[in-house]
């Protein structure tokens, strides 16, 4: 359980960050606020935490083992994980499989048209200027990555993209679209990007494939209701259920 003497770096609107118990380590909580359209819509989702953390140690664990350098360790306990402390690269990159969401308004184009290739795109991570689209240039223009690390970012997210497809297309998902960060680890002088943050329905679009029927953070933003059932779907197809089933009662704190 938290532990109210632990000193507490960083608080988002879906997880808390506490140092580690070892220099170079966070310890990341997973909270069960839920929030949409930077903030102006919020709610409290009971259980929503504890789903979170089980999937993105599910996806995160498997992403390491092919290859994919990411920030996770261990999952601690019930909402929360021991992660690697690197420096974030103030971008959120989002793949798109799939025309939704921003996209569809932006473009005028029918959410659910399947798109002719993946589409990578970036946004600058900034609350308050409503996380803007940018692109390579303005990203190496103002340095906020390098022309080698935005090399690395996007190689990384295509791989994530080809596993995640496979993973959840085999259960029956579509991965519509999902947005990751990526950080810095330090070794000496040197710096290598590794991915971070979190992968879950909170950050990715995912769509039954034989109904269409929404399994992910659109539940909340549309209000359609049903998020959490929709949430713990996801980790039953995954089969990551089998020993917490007392968040589909609801009863989990």
């Amino acid at each position: 359980m938290m532990n109210v003497k632990r000193k507490k770096l960083y608080e988002g609107k879906a997880k808390i960050l506490y140092e580690g118990p070892e220099p170079g380590t966070l310890i990341q909580y997973f909270k069960d606020d839920a929030t949409a359209f930077n903030g102006e819509k919020k709610a409290q989702l009971e259980g929503k935490g504890v789903i979170n953390n089980r999937i993105s140690e599910f996806v995160m664990a498997r992403l390491n083992g092919i290859g994919v350098t990411n920030h996770f360790i261990k999952r601690l306990n019930l909402r929360e994980q021991l992660i690697r402390e690197v420096e974030i690269i103030p971008l959120e990159v989002v793949c798109r499989n799939i025309v939704a969401g921003s996209m569809s308004q932006r473009l005028g184009i029918d959410e659910g048209t399947p798109l002719p290739r993946s589409i990578i795109e970036f946004y600058l991570k900034k609350d308050e200027l409503n996380d803007p689209m940018v692109t390579e240039e303005h990203i190496t223009a103002f340095n906020w990555a390098s022309t080698q690390e935005l090399d690395d970012i996007l190689a990384m997210t295509v791989r994530v993209n080809d596993y995640l497809s496979g993973m959840f297309g085999a259960v029956g998902i579509t991965l519509v679209d999902f947005k990751i960060e990526f950080g810095r680890i330090w070794e000496n002088d040197f710096s290598r990007v590794i991915l971070a943050d979190e992968i879950s329905p909170d950050s990715c679009r995912l769509w039954d494939s034989a109904t269409g029927e929404k399994l992910d953070k659109d539940r909340f933003r549309r209000d359609l209701g049903n998020v959490i059932e929709s949430y713990t779907e996801v980790a039953r197809r995954l089969g990551i259920m089998k020993d917490m089933p007392t968040v589909i009662q609801g009863g989990l704190h």
